[in-house]
């Protein structure tokens, strides 16, 4: 019942309960009365006193007592009981609410404000209890957050230490002429361009994790041509695949003229991103890595293949997780971050696409991930 109404009914219950009470006591004063002269009536006396007059008087006064006497208990009786009615449907959620007010102020959230009712007062409670909630998600963001961060830092710290100490050494091999012919300084060089890019490619992805929080990711879409524009990703891929020895099967399946709507460089950082986990976890002597784009409906599907060492069952619907690393023990020739394939997702879902894999282990990965068609609708 709403605060008002109680009040409502507490007011009209005030004023008829009395009524009603000191009625009843009217009533049954008057039928004792009644009683007593009907009584007194059956025995016939023909005196006639002086001090009637004065006796009438003393009982008016009696009853004029007893009738007060009577309206006061009733009145005290009525304001006590309203009064209690009322103070507890107040009291009872404002000593819950202080109870859960000072949980909060000593910074423990896990607990439960339980109310019944449907007045102001419970409505507040269960506003409350509301607000809670949302402050303990909060909390435990928070805390998830504050967890990643540090994670990142320390995978990002550990995972630019290893190039860094391997530039080092081979600069040092120069410098100190262990390189001493041609090909040993061509192939000395040709690893610290290899490990800079690692590098280069670890502080991009930390740049980028920062603008996928803040949600600042600068899209530029355009209308692309699906057939050139994979192409000359797939012959920048193969540039950097042949460098490191790996054999690269690019094949379209899809026509000419189709388009699709999206930021070219960002799908590249998609297909790098693929491609660089690909690499990561290669261990074949003849590593071979295939792109296959076809045509799906209303989609472009892009598939990429590898022959690695493959993801566990139980690994696979995690991959896409921010920080999920499936090599746990950290081995320093499988770095990474742990955000590839996170930002892998973001960037398909706010492409209205999505990615997903499939895996054996000890035979290879297939990762996929679609874009919508471009479609020009004809006008009436």
């Amino acid at each position: 019942m709403k605060l008002k109404t109680r009040i409502i009914v507490g007011f009209g219950m005030s004023i008829l309960v009395p009524l009603l009470l000191f009625s009843a006591t009217l009533y049954g004063l008057g039928h004792t009365k009644f009683a007593q002269q009907t009584k007194d009536s059956s025995e016939v006396v023909y005196d006639i006193s002086v001090g009637e007059s004065t006796h009438s008087q003393t009982q008016v006064r009696i009853i004029a007592k007893d009738l007060l006497f009577t309206a006061t208990v009733i009145l005290v009786f009525t304001a006590l009981s309203i009064g209690l009615w009322i103070y507890r449907s107040i009291a009872t959620p404002l000593v819950k609410l202080k109870k859960a007010t000072q949980n909060i102020k000593e910074g423990n959230l896990d607990f439960v404000l339980e109310v019944d009712g449907d007045d102001e007062f419970s409505e507040l409670c269960r506003d409350f209890e509301e607000m809670r909630k949302r402050l303990k998600e909060s909390a435990e963001e928070k805390v998830l957050m504050d967890k990643e961060n540090k994670e990142l830092i320390s995978n990002i710290s550990h995972d630019l230490k290893t190039p860094i100490t391997a530039v080092k050494g081979y600069v040092e091999g120069i410098m100190d002429g262990v390189a001493d012919t041609p090909e040993k300084i061509d192939r000395y060089v040709k690893t610290i361009y290899n490990k800079t890019n690692e590098m280069d490619h670890l502080i991009n992805e930390l740049t980028f994790y920062s603008k996928i929080d803040t949600n600042r990711i600068p899209y530029t879409f355009s209308k692309l041509n699906v057939e050139d524009y994979f192409s000359d990703c797939a012959e920048e891929v193969g540039l950097e695949l042949e460098t490191r020895g790996i054999e690269l099967v690019y094949a379209n399946y899809v026509e000419d003229n189709v388009q699709v709507i999206a930021d070219g460089e960002q799908i590249r950082r998609v297909i790098h991103n693929i491609i660089s986990n690909a690499i990561k976890y290669m261990d074949k002597s003849k590593g071979i890595i295939q792109i296959r784009i076809k045509d799906v409906g209303d989609f472009i599907q892009v598939e990429i293949e590898d022959n690695g060492k493959g993801i566990a069952a139980k690994d696979l619907p995690s991959i896409f997780d921010r920080f999920y690393r499936t090599d746990v023990s950290r081995n320093s020739s499988k770095g990474g971050s742990g955000i590839g394939l996170s930002i892998v997702k973001k960037i398909l879902e706010d492409h209205g696409g999505k990615v997903w894999a499939t895996s054996r282990l000890g035979i290879g990965t297939i990762m996929y991930f679609v874009l919508r068609k471009y479609q020009e609708v004809p006008m009436k």
